[in-house]
C-alpha cells in the first residue's frame, strides 16, 4: 500500500499533508501537479513570445496538452484512492488489527493450556492433581472458545481476498484509462505539431524533405506538393523575400486557424486562400492579408505562398 501511494504522489512532503489533512477530517488545498506547473509554464512562455509565431503557438498547444494530462493525473489518483487504497486501508486498520489480535490471543491461551498440562503431570498430591484438573478443563474451554472466534474470523478472509481482487483490477483499469489518455493527447499534439510548415520543423537548415521522426507530415503540404516530392527552405525562403521586397501580391493558403490578438490583425481560416502582400517596415514574422474587404496583419508561419 505504500508503495501504491508513492507511485500515485512521489513527493513526501505531498503525503504528509494529506495524510494530516485527513486524520483531521478536512480537505487538503488544491495545488497544481508537475504537468499542470509545466503545462502554465509553457503557455506563460508561450505568450511571452507570440502566439502568432511558430515557436510561441507550439509552446501554448504543449502547455495545454500538459494541462490535460495533469488533469488525466488527478483522476487516476482520486480513482485509484477511492476503490484501491482505501478499501485496502481499511481492512489493514479493521479487520486486520482484529485478526491479528485474536490470533495473539489463541496464541496465549494455548501456552496457558500447556501450563496447566504440566502443572498436571507434575502433581503427586490427590488435592494438587483435582485442582491441576480443573484448571486444565477451564484453560481447555478457554482455548477451545478462542479458537473457534480465530476460526471464524479467518473463514472471513476468503471473501475479504475476492473483494481486494476486484479493487485490484479498478487500479489497474484505472491505470490503463490514464496511460490511454495520455497517449491520445500525445498523439493529438504531434498531429497539431506536424501542421507547423516544414520551413519552422527543420532544424539547423535542412531540406523540409528531411524526415522528423514522430511528426507527420500535414496533410495541407503533402496535398500542395503532390506534384512535387520536396520543396527546400531556400525556395520558401526566397518566395517570402521576394514578395517582401516587391510591391506586388501574392495568393496564400491559410494553413490553420488563427485569431486575430487586436484589430490590426486578421483572423484566418484553414484552408482559405487571402492575398498577402508587405509593406516597408513591416516585422519580417508578418506580412498584410487581404481577405475581401477585410485586411489585417497575418503571422506567416500560418501561410503557404500559391505559384
Amino acid at each position: 500500500m505504500k508503495q501504491t501511494e508513492v507511485l500515485l504522489q512521489p513527493n513526501p512532503n505531498a503525503r504528509i499533508e494529506e495524510f494530516v489533512y485527513e486524520k483531521l477530517d478536512r480537505k487538503a488545498p488544491s495545488r497544481m501537479n508537475n504537468p499542470e506547473l509545466l503545462g502554465q509554464y509553457m503557455i506563460d512562455a508561450g505568450n511571452e513570445f507570440g502566439p502568432g509565431t511558430a515557436y510561441g503557438n507550439a509552446l501554448i498547444k504543449c502547455g495545454e496538452t500538459q494541462k490535460r494530462i495533469g488533469t488525466a493525473d488527478r483522476e487516476l489518483i482520486q480513482t485509484s484512492a477511492i476503490n484501491f487504497l482505501t478499501p485496502l486501508r481499511n481492512f489493514i486498520e479493521g479487520d486486520y488489527k482484529t485478526i491479528t489480535k485474536e490470533r495473539k490471543l489463541l496464541q496465549n491461551k494455548r501456552l496457558d493450556l500447556d501450563a496447566a498440562k504440566t502443572r498436571l503431570k507434575k502433581a503427586k498430591v490427590v488435592e494438587a492433581r483435582a485442582a491441576s484438573e480443573q484448571e486444565v478443563r477451564i484453560t481447555q474451554s478457554e482455548f477451545d472458545r478462542q479458537a473457534e472466534i480465530t476460526r471464524l474470523l479467518l473463514e472471513g478472509i476468503s471473501s475479504t481476498h475476492a473483494h481486494h481482487l476486484r479493487c485490484l483490477n479498478d487500479f489497474v483499469e484505472a491505470q490503463m484509462t490514464y496511460y490511454a489518455q495520455c497517449y491520445q493527447y500525445m498523439l493529438d499534439l504531434q498531429k497539431q505539431l506536424g501542421s507547423f510548415p516544414s520551413t519552422f520543423l527543420s532544424n539547423n537548415n535542412q531540406s523540409s524533405s528531411t524526415p522528423m521522426q514522430s511528426v507527420s507530415t500535414p496533410s495541407v503540404l503533402a496535398s500542395a506538393s503532390a506534384s512535387l516530392p520536396s520543396v527546400s527552405n531556400s525556395i520558401v525562403t526566397s518566395g517570402i523575400s521576394e514578395l517582401k521586397s516587391s510591391s506586388g501580391s501574392r495568393k496564400a493558403r491559410v494553413l490553420y486557424d488563427y485569431d486575430a490578438a487586436n484589430s490590426s490583425e486578421l483572423s484566418l481560416l484553414a484552408d482559405e486562400v487571402i492575398t498577402v502582400y508587405s509593406i516597408p517596415g513591416m516585422d519580417s514574422d508578418w506580412l498584410m492579408g487581404e481577405r475581401g474587404n477585410q485586411k489585417g496583419k497575418v503571422p506567416i508561419t500560418y501561410l503557404e505562398l500559391l505559384n
